[in-house]
């Protein structure tokens, strides 16, 4: 019998490899970075740390208050009070950590960052599941 999803580990699903900036990366160029890598968020990193997280949330309420891209840097975007999870957690429980915290995504940390996971990557697994058993009544 199949894992129902909830009670997978993480690391079944997280997305690799994970995308981040150093805390000095200019504003402009975390845009390009998001943009071109069709991602929703960066990962902030110093010294193989999780110091925060940069979402294109993030950076258009900074530019449309009127701040200047090129003088900002991710340190002075990103959120700084990260919840992460551990590639062992259950995704039962980044989806909770998700839901107490309010956020969309959560790094992924086994000493260091790994992976990142989504409310996207869950909704597709859970997605997933869903057609798997409807298909089972075929």
């Amino acid at each position: 019998m199949q894992t129902a999803t909830t009670d997978r580990p993480v690391r079944e699903l997280m997305s690799t490899p994970l995308e981040t900036v150093d805390p000095d990366t200019p504003a402009d160029t975390v845009a390009a970075m998001l943009r071109q890598r069709e991602i929703g968020s960066l990962v902030v990193t110093e010294g193989g740390a999780v110091t925060g997280i940069v979402t294109e949330s993030d950076v258009v309420r900074s530019v449309g208050a009127g701040h200047d891209p090129t003088r900002l840097t991710a340190a002075r975007l990103m959120s700084e009070d990260v919840t992460t999870v551990a590639p062992s957690d259950t995704v039962q429980t980044a989806c909770d950590r998700m839901a107490d915290a309010g956020v969309k995504r959560l790094p992924v940390v086994d000493s260091e960052p790994v992976g990142i996971v989504t409310t996207t990557d869950v909704a597709h697994e859970l997605a997933q599941s869903l057609d798997d058993v409807l298909a089972a009544f075929d």
